[in-house]
């Protein structure tokens, strides 16, 4: 289906002249499910292969843990402040910066500039790069930033060597994600689920070669994810470069104009998913200040753990209907963008709820794959209530930041999060877990509650929007960063609504 208008414009029914969706009040609930389904099919399509990408990619992390867990409590405990504190800072960041890169290429893919793709790709990997030696100095000097932190001395000491030896896979980074983003803007996701899943099936073999069999231990894990990680970066770009000849058009110099106005979107949407994915980093070097260190740590690292596979797999929804939203923007389609948008929220929501009731019904079985302590299975259990509220607010908030990433909004969210984590959140986690005595349970119910207001104050905004003024600012946008007329581009561009109609009455 080669577009969701195409399928019902000859027949009329939910498609009116201008090639968008004719207005919901003028729909019949016939209409209503057709827009439904095919919003659906178009958004899982995407968002699919995509969540299964993350999903993979997240396993990297997670199978690290659950191997290394099972040498012993404190390893356990310093790879997950490891992965989570640093590299969560770490992969934010990076994730953040290379979301300006989402926005463009969507846009531009949307409005027929294709060959814009692999000029704004190599400008996120030039900035990208860049990004890693700022970031460099955090793994050098992790074992004393987390004992500043607060951290255990032994957990830090353990986490800092291990972070030292992963500093190979930050650099991977750079590659991996602007060609992604690439891949991702033009719905060529299909590779990118096949290049993941192969990564975490070689990443398992080799962590339980080098650990179990060549008893490398911790060194052996570092060398495995260092290995996968580059490898999963080298085959994206492999890819890009020889089958995607439409976008990708050989190296050029145009990759350094426009660098500052790229470099300030990038700088937005870093802000505002740093703000996100360090939130959750928080409650754990909170959690460091608390009577036995090492057990809080490591039963609220593993029912992190567990929210992080739900989270990755709404982060590919993310990239879903952010690929719709600048897509439909970008071919000037208003009603389309607010009717996908709507269709991704409902049936995240759906599928939140769906989480929050099986981790509720397994709750005493969760530790398991992490740990064979008995003292950390039960702690998990008794913070397994929160996770799966955790869960259920986690199902709506990554979509709707998807939707700021689509239209090129990030920085209005950055403030949202800033004001709804640390302003009210964090003080609040603190207040119940420190004050009021709660421990870890008064922490992340502070967090919650956090995440709640995010969750509301951005209902709000997307309900507010006035979408066909964003499809104005994008035109605008395109207009500047493409370097060519936009209205023209979306002429002969069969995908826009005007080349759609020119193509039918041909």
């Amino acid at each position: 289906m080669e577009s969701p208008l195409l399928d019902d414009f000859s027949g009329q029914l939910i498609v009116g002249p201008d090639g968008d969706y004719r207005s919901i009040r003028s729909m019949n609930l016939k209409d209503l499910w057709a827009v439904f389904w095919i919003e659906t099919v178009k958004l899982w399509e995407i968002g699919g292969p995509i969540a299964f990408n993350i999903i993979c990619q997240y396993g990297l992390y997670a199978i690290t843990v659950a191997f290394c867990g099972h040498l012993g409590p404190t390893q356990l405990s310093a790879v997950s402040v490891a992965q989570t504190v640093i590299g969560t800072f770490v992969f934010g960041f990076m994730i953040g910066m290379g979301s300006a890169l989402e926005t463009l290429c969507g846009q531009a893919f949307g409005a027929g500039q294709i060959h814009m793709l692999g000029v704004y790709t190599q400008r996120s990997m030039i900035i990208l790069l860049l990004s890693t030696f700022l970031l460099l100095p955090i793994y050098v000097f992790a074992t004393p930033i987390l004992k500043f932190l607060g951290q255990d001395h032994d957990i830090a000491v353990v986490a800092g060597k291990f972070a030292m030896l992963t500093i190979p896979e930050l650099y991977s980074l750079s590659i991996n994600i602007p060609t992604s983003k690439f891949l991702q803007a033009q719905s060529k996701v299909g590779v990118l689920a096949w290049i993941g899943f192969v990564a975490l099936v070689v990443h398992a073999l080799l962590l339980w070669l080098f650990i179990y069999v060549f008893k490398w231990g911790l060194i052996g894990a570092a060398i495995s994810f260092n290995l996968v990680g580059w490898g999963n970066a080298l085959a994206q770009f492999a890819y890009v470069v020889s089958w995607c000849k439409d976008g990708w058009k050989g190296w050029s110099w145009s990759a350094f104009n426009e660098m500052w106005a790229f470099v300030r979107l990038s700088i937005e949407s870093a802000v505002m998913l740093c703000l996100e994915t360090w939130y959750m980093m928080s409650i754990i070097l909170l959690t460091g200040h608390l009577k036995d260190a090492v057990t809080a740590v490591g039963s609220l690292s593993i029912c992190i753990n567990v929210d992080g596979w739900e989270a990755m797999f709404f982060i590919g929804v993310n990239a879903a209907i952010s690929v719709r939203v600048s897509n439909e923007l970008g071919l000037g389609r208003a009603r389309a963008t607010k009717y996908s948008v709507y269709v991704a929220v409902l049936q995240s929501l759906l599928i939140g709820i769906v989480c929050m009731i099986i981790v509720l019904a397994v709750r005493n079985h969760l530790a398991i794959l992490f740990t064979d302590d008995e003292v950390l299975v039960r702690a998990v259990s008794e913070l397994a209530w929160f996770l799966g509220v955790t869960m259920l607010l986690n199902s709506v908030q990554p979509v709707i930041s998807g939707v700021a990433v689509g239209g090129g909004w990030q920085g209005l969210v950055a403030y949202i999060n800033l004001g709804s984590y640390y302003v009210f959140g964090i003080p609040l986690g603190y207040l119940l877990g420190y004050v009021a005595k709660l421990g870890v349970m008064g922490l992340w119910g502070g967090m919650i509650g956090g995440l709640a207001l995010q969750t509301l104050l951005l209902s709000f905004v997307l309900y507010r929007i006035d979408w066909n003024k964003e499809v104005e600012q994008t035109t605008e946008r395109m207009r500047i960063w493409g370097g060519q007329d936009v209205e023209t581009a979306k002429t002969l561009n069969p995908r826009s609504p005007k080349g759609l109609r020119a193509t039918i009455y041909a």
